[in-house]
């Protein structure tokens, strides 16, 4: 495999170039988002990890609060269980669910909206990577410097793709993380949500309630 690696003083050594066709390069990329798959992916960490069924994480940045203890739980349950994780980790409820997968053992992928060469490796996510169990992945080049509202439904699409089930903690009606769930349930990959009214419209669409202890 042809990889570059970076040792940017930021982002730091170990920085790879994935290519579209490339050994290594996920095969559901193309598979789900067709002709919109990068030609490029950029990773920092444990690559091992990418090829690892993970389980996709979302949730719209408000969240019902009777759905957020549910949530926290479920992230227990996988840190526990060893489940691996993707996902933006951009949203409240998202960002409360890493830190706590960050404080066991089950390895998680982190997504930015935008390129990781460059980016400043924050504080917690050192001692992850340097045990092998957190993967930073991008499909950005380095001309995407910041989050925007594009980037973000990128990645998002991005995640839905690569993660072998996804699970939406809630999503607004009407937004594009309920968009994102329709084009997820079209490609015929398995959603799951949980049991509350704020949720109807999701299980509507063909969400599925998610099975006590579901583990991959």
């Amino acid at each position: 495999m042809s990889r570059q690696a970076r040792d940017d003083e930021s982002s730091g050594p170990g920085l790879v170039q994935i290519a579209l066709g490339e050994p290594g390069y996920p095969s559901s990329l193309g598979r789900y988002l067709g002709s919109t798959a990068p030609q490029t992916i950029a990773a920092l960490g444990n690559l091992d990890i990418l090829h690892r069924p993970a389980f996709g994480m979302f949730c719209s940045v408000k969240c019902p609060g009777n759905l957020i203890l549910q949530t926290y739980d479920l992230a227990q349950e996988w840190r526990e269980a060893g489940v691996p994780v993707i996902g933006g980790f951009h949203s409240p409820m998202e960002r409360e669910c890493l830190t706590i997968l960050l404080r066991g053992t089950a390895p998680v992928i982190v997504c930015p909206a935008r390129s990781i060469e460059g980016m400043r490796v924050r504080s917690e996510y050192k001692p992850p990577l340097a045990d092998g169990r957190l993967l930073l992945l991008s499909p950005f080049s380095p001309g995407y410097g910041r989050n925007t509202s594009e980037t973000s439904v990128r990645r998002n699409r991005f995640v839905a793709a690569l993660a072998d089930r996804v699970f939406i903690a809630h999503a607004a009606p009407g937004s594009k993380t309920e968009a994102l769930c329709r084009e997820i349930v079209e490609w015929g990959k398995s959603l799951y949500t949980l049991p509350c009214d704020d949720n109807a419209h999701l299980i509507a669409l063909g969400a599925r309630l998610l099975p006590d202890q579901l583990l991959i």
